[in-house]
């Protein structure tokens, strides 16, 4: 099992709007050879952000990998970064196979 995860930090005041922009979001994630799950996960709020994670679960590192290569991962970020006001920088990305 292979979890992939993006970081976000949020501006205050600008959750609503992210989370609005991730239910509109078509992932077609449901298409793809290898995924389980998603979800869009809420953080810790600071002052200066509110931490947000999309946590993806694939049967492999090898199917995550070919997602992002796909026509499928491309249609599903088309979009992305319209609202940069949103952000404060970009996205981290974290890759984690279970081990146990």
């Amino acid at each position: 099992m292979f979890i992939a995860m993006n970081r976000f930090r949020i501006v205050p005041g600008g959750e609503a709007d992210f989370i609005e922009i991730w239910k509109k979001r078509e992932s077609r994630l449901d298409q793809v050879p290898g995924f389980k799950s998603f979800h869009l996960l809420q953080g810790a709020q600071t002052p200066e952000y509110t931490l947000f994670a999309s946590h993806s679960v694939w049967e492999s590192a090898a199917a995550f990998e070919a997602w992002t290569r796909s026509e499928a991962f491309r249609q599903a970020h088309a979009g992305a970064g319209g609202r940069r006001d949103l952000y404060l920088g970009p996205p981290q990305f974290e890759g984690f196979e279970a081990v146990l």
